[in-house]
């Protein structure tokens, strides 16, 4: 049985959403430029999920922007790339973060590093929580 070279192991793609499709349905959000500032090169995506919680300040806690919220995310994920080790593709990282007027607490986050989009195999990170895919 002769197989086309160009034919996946695995057959016929049956489903794929896309990043491109994630970011127009809402499901990520694109903080590239934050992370450049920050002296990550690659672009840096992070789930609706994660931004909602931890990003996005919630109603009536003073002292908070949502700039300076993701400022701390990208920046403790820089802080964590550097220490990580070659090859690691599943970076845990932590940061602390203030929902209300008390004392902010420890929130765990995972970065992964993968392709930019199922046709663009450029290196890319996902920002997401530790229970998220």
């Amino acid at each position: 049985m002769k197989t086309n070279q160009n034919e996946s192991p695995f057959g016929e793609v049956i489903y794929a959403y896309t990043r491109k499709q994630a970011l127009a349905d809402g499901f990520q959000v694109e903080v590239s430029k934050t992370a450049q500032e920050a002296g990550i090169r690659f672009p840096v995506f992070i789930t609706r999920t994660a931004f909602d919680a931890y990003v996005t300040v919630p109603p009536n806690v003073s002292g908070q922007d949502e700039a300076g919220r993701l400022w701390d995310v990208v920046w403790m994920l820089r802080f964590a790339i550097r220490k990580a080790a070659q090859g690691q593709s599943r970076l845990p990282f932590a940061l602390y973060v203030r929902n209300d007027n008390r004392a902010p607490r420890l929130v765990k986050l995972v970065a992964m590093c993968g392709a930019l989009d199922i046709d663009d195999p450029q290196p890319s990170i996902t920002i997401m929580l530790p229970d998220e895919d």
